[in-house]
């Protein structure tokens, strides 16, 4: 007898229109991620015909990004993310802020509050954690020095995130003159508040990484070699998945940290187990699949007539995620000592928004801090930044290529 099966029905769509189209734009000679974008935006309900399950689709491409994480971490060892801190951690707060107050420059030049368009400048500042990892992975890159620059880089922008989420619709509120939504009320809305909101924040972060760094360490590693030990396929990937999902799950809910920042950490730790490469081997498949499933999902979310309505304000954000961040990580990396391919690999990396962008998008129209075209902008930027990036990519190679031949015969 039929019955409602909207998980069944929304996998089984998004899945076999990004095979299809997948599929015919790797004939066309294109990534096949502009295949699964265009997937998302055929069973979007911004288009006629079938209209997947959104809610639910933006809840499995979450299970991709922990997954894309987790196994980044497993191949990161701290030596390395420490390493990577000298250009990571200068690097991600100049080119958030950059890119923050090129945004906010257009926003107010199209009438916007200031409010409005520090929300606006912070969603355009911050890179997809998927797209950012996908690329590199694809180019066999994580491991080598600018791969571990940008990973440090995108988790960084992942922390400075997880403030902002908490801070930025109260700190835009205030500016524009409004008592903001949930603001603490035996506080105020003063520098008071806005400061116990931000030690309450980075003291939950604090704790999460300590508790990771030293507990975990020494736990995770111990319980995957374990249950390795009894030599069962089934039972070793379960344990992978766990400490994978699990984590991540507690990351978010008991500490306010993100899904990707928490997988990271867990995938961090299980890296000094012997078993690590077993472990990243086991989850592969699954993390394709549903990785595959964030950039459908963020094709469901595009609304085609912003192009038509607002070409020029899409046109404009896009740069700025493209040239102004960019140029501005180029700088920074080749200021920190780094050479000029490795730069431009960098630049290119960040040259998107994405998930984070998303979340703080919503979060300011719910909390009437930006305009819902403000959200439109945004989702119309990400969808043509992940499409393009690796055009990006392809131009940040040829100008190395040509930077390296053109100093050859000295």
């Amino acid at each position: 007898m039929p019955h409602h099966i909207p998980l069944i029905t929304t996998l089984a769509a998004a899945l076999g229109a990004a095979l299809l189209l997948g599929v015919l734009a790797r004939k066309l000679r294109l990534p096949p991620l502009a295949g699964y974008l265009l997937a998302g935006i055929l069973i979007g309900p911004h288009t006629p015909g079938f209209v997947g399950d959104l809610a639910l689709a933006g809840e499995l491409s979450e299970i991709g990004i922990i997954l894309l994480m987790f196994g980044v971490g497993l191949h990161f060892s701290p030596r390395e993310l420490a390493e990577a801190r000298g250009v990571a951690v200068p690097g991600a707060l100049v080119g958030m802020s950059v890119a923050t107050l090129l945004g906010w420059g257009l926003a107010r030049l199209w009438g916007w509050t200031d409010g409005q368009g520090l929300v606006f400048g912070i969603c355009l500042s911050v890179a997809s954690t998927v797209v950012l990892l996908r690329a590199l992975q694809e180019r066999g890159s994580i491991g080598s020095r600018a791969g571990q620059v940008a990973v440090g880089w995108l988790v960084v922008e992942d922390l400075a995130m997880v403030v902002a989420l908490v801070l930025v619709p109260v700190a835009a509120a205030l500016i524009d003159g409004r008592v903001p939504a949930g603001m603490l009320t035996g506080m105020g809305v003063g520098p008071q508040a806005i400061l116990l909101s931000l030690l309450i924040t980075l003291g939950k972060v604090a704790v999460f990484v300590a508790l990771m760094l030293v507990v975990g360490s020494r736990v995770m590693p111990w319980v995957l070699s374990l249950v390795g030990g009894l030599r069962s396929r089934e039972l070793f990937s379960l344990a992978a998945l766990v400490a994978a999902l699990g984590v991540a799950y507690i990351a978010y809910v008991a500490f306010g940290v993100s899904f990707a920042l928490g997988a990271f950490l867990s995938g961090l730790v299980l890296g000094q187990s012997p078993l690590s490469q077993k472990a990243a081997e086991q989850t592969l498949p699954l993390r394709d699949a549903f990785a595959v499933l964030f950039f459908v999902s963020v094709g469901m979310l595009f609304d085609p007539r912003i192009l038509v309505e607002q070409p020029f304000a899409v046109v404009a954000a896009t740069l700025v995620v493209m040239l102004g961040k960019s140029v501005a990580a180029w700088i920074i990396a080749r200021l920190r000592g780094m050479s000029e391919a490795e730069a431009l690999m960098i630049a290119a990396s960040l040259s998107q928004i994405g998930e984070f962008s998303f979340i703080l998008a919503s979060l300011g129209v719910a909390e009437r801090v930006m305009p819902a075209i403000g959200r439109d902008l945004v989702l119309a930027v990400a969808l043509l930044t992940i499409a393009l990036n690796p055009a990006v990519f392809w131009l940040a190679d040829q100008a190395a290529a040509r930077l390296t031949v053109r100093r050859g015969p000295r």
